[in-house]
């Protein structure tokens, strides 16, 4: 029998220090510059070239402001010599007003579902992303709210929407539990509530009966203005029984892969640290709140599902797919693209306390999150189409309702009032929220919240449908095409885009600049020879030439995705 020679300690203990040194090193190194080494470490084959200016300025305000830069932002953008113009810019950007609306409607929609809308969940949602709040506390003060925290009022909309009765049918418990473990965890255990899952050897029907420990026991108030529930008492653990074998078993408040909440016992009529009040119609207070401890197991630093989770949401909101696809599946037999990035972007995210736009502004630096759209390459020439997965280019993703609602009437130069939350009054505009380069009046006094709601009916997917892909509809199609208030606003007026490219005598400038405003970046020589052959065809009916043209690129898929 043979045995394996032993290096010599002499060559072993050198070894083992570059070891150590490279290891501290790449803890020290940026994590955006960690990103990078990861991604490209695990790449085969070309890999698409860096965004220019013009790409990467539309890309950007789109993902940080939740619109479309004004021509003269890009202009700006593209003249600055500065080394450092990207990273100034992301700066300028994140944290700024436009960032806080624009992440509480990302938020809103992936934690709500188009269920609805409610004033105060906005607030809440705004001013959290504003002071940068840390996604454990916020996500505390969604799953566990206070009963009538100030500050906080709206965190309850997640339950209350949810809780809401639906013709004869009742409550959907099931539902309530099935969104705390997608949108919190990650994990989907719809499919485990009478027996485990048939495909999914990871979700166990224990784990859906630990959630429903935690909500089931869940109602709304009828007390207050705002979003807010209560719970009866929980007195005794969950009893339940697989359909399969029907033997009965029992399980407490628990998260999947946790440790069961103990739960306290109370003589009848001791629950309450403050007991209801029926002329006031006060639910009153538990002094054991299950709620309350599913805030505090969910954001426990030990719960890795819990910042992989969101790690992985915000990774797919920044680079159109998650590394674990689909985002609510995370289990051994659907693993992540890159397990390494996915450890690192979730040990960095506990390690700066949740910091939400410390990931978000990490992930923008990267090179991969900065490579172009455009196909690359291969060394004979021919487009390589690569896998998503592989994030070898930039993944072009529609834009949101709201996104393409704010960039058109950036595009066409048209002013609505969008709500910003600020210091001084709700119904303040923010400074650097421009909704075009003209100081005209409006050409449609619509209110916001109304546009808004035109464009979401238009071209959102259908209420408690994830918003991760977008379903195509002929009314969506249409949509801009038909629509008034969009025709209303092509039309040359109040100083607004078309009027303003129909007094510029030379075409080829005014193409330069319809194309500045709509698609962020200059027009080449073949769309200058296009726009003046169309404004040769309706000589005399030059406004309403420009008019079309500005249509054509709203309706092209150039403006329609975030690419």
């Amino acid at each position: 029998m043979f045995s394996r020679p032993i290096a010599p300690l002499s060559l072993m203990v050198p070894c083992l220090v570059a070891f150590l040194f490279a290891s501290q090193t790449f803890a020290k190194t940026p994590l955006h510059e960690r990103i990078d080494s990861i991604v490209d470490g695990a790449i085969e084959g070309p890999v698409s070239m860096a965004t220019d200016d013009a790409e990467f300025v539309r890309r950007i305000y789109l993902d940080l402001a939740g619109r479309i830069p004004t021509a003269a932002e890009t202009n700006t953008f593209r003249s600055s010599k500065s080394a450092t113009k990207r990273s100034e810019l992301i700066d300028s950007l994140v944290g700024s007003d436009q960032y806080a609306e624009q992440w509480a409607n990302l938020f809103h929609i992936m934690l709500m579902e188009r269920r609805g809308d409610d004033e105060h969940w906005r607030k809440f949602l705004v001013k959290s992303f504003k002071s940068n709040k840390p996604w454990r506390q916020l996500a505390k003060e969604i799953v566990s709210p206070a009963e009538d925290e100030e500050t906080t009022q709206g965190a309850a909309y997640f339950y209350t929407k949810r809780l809401e009765k639906y013709g004869q049918n009742p409550v959907d418990y099931p539902g309530l539990v099935r969104d705390v473990g997608r949108l919190f965890l990650g994990v989907d255990v719809q499919c485990a509530q009478c027996h485990d899952h048939l495909f999914v050897d990871d979700y166990k029907q224990v784990d859906y009966q630990g959630l429903y420990a935690f909500v089931g026991t869940t109602f709304i108030r009828r007390d207050t203005t705002f979003p807010a529930v209560a719970e009866k008492p929980l007195q005794k653990k969950i009893e339940f029984q697989s359909v399969f074998d029907m033997d009965p078993m029992t399980i407490g408040p628990r998260l999947p892969g946790g440790t069961e909440v103990a739960i306290p016992q109370f003589k009848r009529g001791e629950e309450y640290s403050t007991p209801p009040d029926r002329k006031k119609k006060t639910p009153g207070v538990l002094k054991f709140s299950p709620l309350k401890a599913l805030g505090e197991e969910l954001t426990r630093k030990e719960n890795k599902l819990f910042a992989r989770n969101i790690v992985n949401r915000i990774w797919w909101a920044l680079l159109g797919r998650g590394l674990v696809d689909p985002q609510d599946l995370h289990h051994a037999d659907n693993l992540p693209s890159h397990p390494a990035l996915l450890e690192l972007l979730a040990d960095e995210f506990v390690k700066h306390d949740h910091d939400m736009a410390y990931l978000i502004r990490e992930i923008v630096m990267s090179q991969t999150y900065q490579r172009s759209s455009l196909l690359p390459s291969t060394s004979e020439g021919k487009s390589d189409e690569p896998e998503l997965a592989s994030y070898r280019t930039a993944i072009e993703r529609p834009l949101s309702a709201k996104q393409l609602l704010d960039s058109v009437a950036i595009a066409l130069d048209v002013d609505i009032a969008r709500p910003v939350e600020s210091d001084k009054a709700d119904a303040e505009k923010s400074a650097d929220a421009p909704a075009g380069d003209s100081e005209g009046d409006s050409v449609e006094k619509e209110p916001y919240s109304d546009l808004l709601k035109r464009f979401r009916d238009a071209l959102s997917n259908p209420p408690r449908e994830p918003e991760t892909a977008v379903n195509s509809t002929v009314k969506s199609a249409l949509f801009l095409m038909h629509d008034p208030v969009v025709l209303e606003w092509l039309k040359p007026n109040s100083g607004n885009l078309t009027e303003r490219l129909d007094k510029i005598d030379s075409a080829e400038e005014a193409a330069h600049a319809l194309y500045l405003s709509v698609l962020s970046r200059r027009a080449s020589a073949a769309e200058i020879a296009d726009v003046k052959s169309h404004l040769n065809a309706m000589k005399g009916r030059t406004g309403e030439a420009w008019a079309q043209l500005a249509w054509s690129l709203l309706a092209s898929t150039e403006f329609y995705v975030n690419h």
